[in-house]
């Protein structure tokens, strides 16, 4: 048996036994008027490795503020965001190096490599194998504002240090080199602190280091802090003494600040020591006497989901948001403190077993806690099937949020290189999944035992995925290699179907198709007219097709995955009936608004609606659809409806299918057929049916804003004729287009080359848009266009290329009133062909046209504009137009005004009737305003 657990040990430590003591002494004062700290620090680094190092490199994460070209700054951009930007001088951090010296008080060469946040030390003398290396630092931390990233100081004047100091980054025969990028991920090792901290009197600390000894004189107070085998220091400085609460129990003291405005402090106490001895049973004992969990680290990384909403309509008991806001934090707190794993290359060894355990507290305290909580009850939704599942479900179902846009990345892929959503929420929910889905195939209790020994025998280790690993077939009875291979580092989905069913005597073949290859197992049950299970088995190497035979013990239907365990993208074709087809036909479901998808019913949603444009006036309508929470191959969406005005049916539909490809460039390819019946001016319907099809492409890089797409579709329109317009009121075009955008907060591009052919013109345009916002907060707009006719028989100017308001014959654009020439409707902008704002005379182009548009801000949102172009019609020799205003830029590309102010008409703004020359942009569709917002998460 010793031999037994010495061998377990060994198979863990596969890098190191145990780290060589590295040790941190740090003497500093915070000068709370200026934000910023003055720091002394003697570093002993202790070489783990077999190499003989002759140069050192230092995490310096507080410097990521300095300057808008920093890693952190550029990541701030690539999710939208301009804070860092756009920061003042006094709200960015940065550290000022004094000095740095030897043992022997020699200086010691230093530069930043690369990255900002990062330093690399040139050492006077080599540091062997086994050996320690000293030396000093003299330097000058300014703070950030903790409006960046939550870290530094706050509006209140309370600080929140994490990361505020230099520390040696980790070598494992490499160096681990990693920037702040915000994701919270410091690769450090395990080092024992001792940290005299001198600050003013007036603040109190909280901190999970023992108190050695506080001394209070003058105005200041200065605290002597010692930890042992510590990966980081986090530090709080407050002015509010009663903000934090202490729970002590035998296991340790929890001290946290998490709200729980409607519990009394014994229903808080009794909660805490609940949750504590939860993780100290499951996990093991934490190493230290305290453990902080903070509402700061708590609102990073929240529980998602409907406890997030106002609290007045909060669907859960106030114990339960309280228990589950503490276990998380406490979970994450409790493992990144004591397991020295990478945290940007290996996190979801992490989230797998924070996931986990999170699920195992809900099972065993809470088990019968629906999604909904609460509002599963009330009559008005609690037929729908959100309502009936549990709450642990949620986990697989945000997960496969992601899988059905096409959009999953395997759990082994870089924390910096992972796309938002799958970052704080689809990544760990699948390794959780994962780890319950192993232990559900296992049918034993390895997984959790695996998570104790990982747990308790890797504090003093060099920790990685591949213990784990290793731990894990170790401990199971069965081959498991299809999880690490198939599931943690790979992107593909799992998804399997029952083709065949037929019932021989007392026995039932059945065929079952693995749709995506993944060498995973499938659960197969047996369930009788009692929906009961009365069978069920593991189904293994099922590479495309099995065929399978069970007993037929009473069973009314087969069913795989039955209790949802394994992840699947597609439940609808897991079972069928052994009575034959007709009972095998699924119930057709009725329901008002979406729900989540039930795999036992055809589920059509409907919903009133109502558009608005000038000639149909306020139209209600019905929205009949199927697509639900969760994206599906195949969507069907009509609108019918009803113009009041008019007097009339209208609306229109639209059917597509979604064909999402793995493993390529080409991600995705939609086959669709849409159309629509409106009214284009009094008494005059359009109606258009448009087949298309279209490739999207993608980088390998999902982070990447980078896309690019091909577009084929065929417009049939069919109008009834206005006299006005001296052309056939029917028509068809083909049309080809070439998209390709990359947008960002600093650099946005986008361009597209269109083709279209009809029978009585053929023409090719290119359009391009360029923004870029410079170092000064300068922004400039470009956008140019071109427009060439390769024929054109058209005897008006219906299908020509317009300066300022396209006719718009494909029926794209979202006019409110799209044959107005005076009033306020004629005065809705859209920016597309020459993009011209002012209203100028003879604004068509029937040989071809040339225009360039610009702009630049001059204060925030208002910017100077400026068009302008070349217009060749025929026969007409070629003129140059120009015009020029001003831009208020509210939301860039949704709500904007322009001022016109010279143009061709010269002086606009002294006219007397300028406020019928102001021009707007307004964006009503709320799927496009949603847009907006969700572009940073995915």
């Amino acid at each position: 048996m010793l031999k037994l657990f010495w061998s377990s040990i060994f198979t863990i430590c596969s890098f190191h036994l145990s780290f060589g003591q590295n040790t941190q002494k740090i003497y500093a004062r915070l000068n709370s008027l200026q934000n910023s700290i003055n720091i002394q620090q003697e570093i002993v680094f202790h070489n783990n490795s077999n190499d003989t190092l002759n140069t050192l490199y230092l995490n310096d994460w507080n410097n990521a503020y300095s300057n808008k070209n920093t890693p952190l700054a550029k990541r701030f951009a690539e999710n939208f965001n301009k804070s860092l930007h756009f920061a003042k001088n006094e709200d960015k951090g940065s550290t000022q190096i004094l000095s740095v010296t030897d043992n022997n008080f020699k200086s010691l060469q230093w530069s930043r490599p690369k990255s900002s946040d990062l330093i690399k030390l040139q050492l006077n003398h080599p540091i062997y194998p086994g050996k320690n290396y000293k030396f000093s630092l003299t330097y000058i931390v300014k703070l950030p504002n903790a409006k960046f990233t939550d870290y530094g100081f706050t509006n209140n004047r309370d600080f929140n240090l994490r990361y505020w100091y230099l520390t040696p980054c980790v070598y494992d025969g490499n160096w681990k080199l990693s920037s702040n990028k915000n994701l919270d991920d410091l690769y450090s090792l395990k080092t024992t602190y001792d940290v005299q901290f001198t600050y003013a009197s007036g603040y109190h600390i909280i901190t999970d280091l023992d108190e050695i000894n506080k001394e209070t004189g003058n105005g200041v107070t200065t605290i002597n802090l010692h930890g042992d085998n510590r990966s980081d220091l986090k530090l709080i400085f407050q002015k509010s003494s009663n903000a934090f609460s202490h729970f002590t129990n035998n296991k340790l003291t929890l001290i946290t600040d998490l709200e729980a405005k409607n519990l009394n402090d014994i229903t808080k106490a009794s909660s805490a020591n609940q949750v504590v001895n939860f993780v100290t049973s499951h996990l093991g004992d934490y190493p230290n006497e305290k453990l902080v969990v903070t509402a700061l680290e708590y609102n990073k990384n929240p529980l998602y989901g409907l406890n997030q909403l106002p609290s007045f309509i909060r669907p859960f008991k106030e114990e339960f948001q309280y228990e589950l806001k503490l276990l998380k934090t406490l979970l994450h707190n409790y493992l990144e403190n004591t397991l020295t794993i990478n945290p940007r290359e290996e996190q979801w060894v992490l989230d797998g077993i924070q996931t986990y355990l999170m699920m195992k507290y809900v099972d065993e305290y809470y088990p019968n806690m629906k999604l909904i909580g609460n509002l599963s009850d009330t009559w008005l939704l609690r037929s729908y099937h959100l309502a009936n599942m549990s709450f642990n479900e949620q986990y697989p179902f945000l997960y496969m949020l992601m899988v059905r846009k096409n959009l999953n990345q395997a759990l082994t892929t870089p924390n910096d290189s992972l796309i938002r959503f799958n970052l704080k929420i689809a990544n760990k929910y699948k390794a959780g999944v994962g780890l319950t889905y192993l232990k559900n195939y296992l049918g034993t209790d390895a997984v959790d035992e695996v998570i104790q020994e990982f747990y308790n025998n890797c504090q003093t280790i060099m920790a990685t995925q591949e213990n784990f690993e290793a731990l894990l077939k170790e401990k199971a009875q069965k081959d498991i290699d299809w999880f690490f291979t198939d599931f943690v580092d790979s992107e593909r989905h799992i998804d399997f179907k029952i083709k065949k069913v037929k019932k021989i005597k007392d026995s039932i073949t059945l065929s079952v198709k693995n749709k995506t290859g993944t060498k995973v197992p499938i659960s197969l049950y047996g369930i009788n007219k009692n929906d009961s299970v009365v069978s069920k088995l593991w189904l293994t190497d099922i590479r495309d097709e099995k065929k399978v035979t069970i007993a037929n013990t009473g069973i009314d239907k087969l069913v795989l995955n039955y209790d949802k365990v394994i992840p699947e993208f597609n439940q609808r074709n897991n079972w069928k009936s052994t009575g034959g087809f007709l009972s095998s036909n699924k119930k057709l479901k009725f329901q008002f608004f979406k729900d989540a998808e039930n795999p036992y019913y055809k589920q059509v949603f409907f919903v009133p609606i109502a558009t608005y444009n000038l000639y149909d006036g306020f139209t209600p309508g019905l929205r009949l659809y199927n697509k639900t929470f969760l994206n599906q191959p195949f969507i069907y969406d009509i609108r019918p409806s009803y113009a009041l005005k008019e007097k009339a049916l209208v609306g229109g539909g639209s059917f597509l299918y979604k064909n999402y490809i793995q493993n390529s460039n080409m991600y995705v390819v939609n086959y669709g057929l849409g159309g629509s019946s409106y009214h284009y001016a009094p008494d005059l319907r359009y109606s258009t049916i448009t087949p298309l099809v279209s490739f999207g492409f993608r980088p390998d890089d999902l982070r990447s804003n980078e896309r690019e797409s091909l577009m084929l579709r065929f417009v049939n329109v069919i109008r009834d004729k206005d006299p006005s317009i001296q052309t056939n009121p029917d028509y068809s075009v083909f049309n080809v287009r070439y998209n390709y955008r990359n947008i960002g907060a600093i650099n946005h591009l986008t361009w597209f080359v269109d083709g279209q052919v009809a029978k009585n013109f053929s023409k090719v345009s290119l359009n391009i848009d360029y923004r870029k916002l410079f170092q000064n907060n300068l922004q400039l707009n470009l956008r140019f266009f071109a427009g060439k006719f390769i024929y054109n028989d058209t005897t008006s100017d219906y299908f020509s290329f317009a300066l300022d308001r396209p006719t718009d014959y494909l029926f794209d654009y979202n006019y409110l009133g799209r044959s107005e020439d005076t009033g306020l409707f004629s005065q809705q902008l859209v920016i597309a062909e020459g993009g011209f704002k002012s209203q100028l005379d003879n604004p068509y182009a029937n040989n071809w046209i040339m225009t360039t548009n610009a702009s630049v801000n001059i204060w925030r949102w208002i910017e100077a504009y400026g068009d302008l172009g070349l217009v060749k019609n025929r026969n007409i020799p070629t003129r140059f137009v120009y015009d020029s205003g001003i831009r208020l830029n509210l939301v860039p590309d949704y709500f904007e005004l322009y001022f016109p102010v010279y143009s061709n008409n010269g002086w606009e703004i002294a006219d007397n009737r300028y406020d019928q020359k102001i021009r707007f942009i307004v964006t009503l569709s709320p799927r496009t305003l949603i847009g907006l917002f969700t572009r940073k998460w995915f």
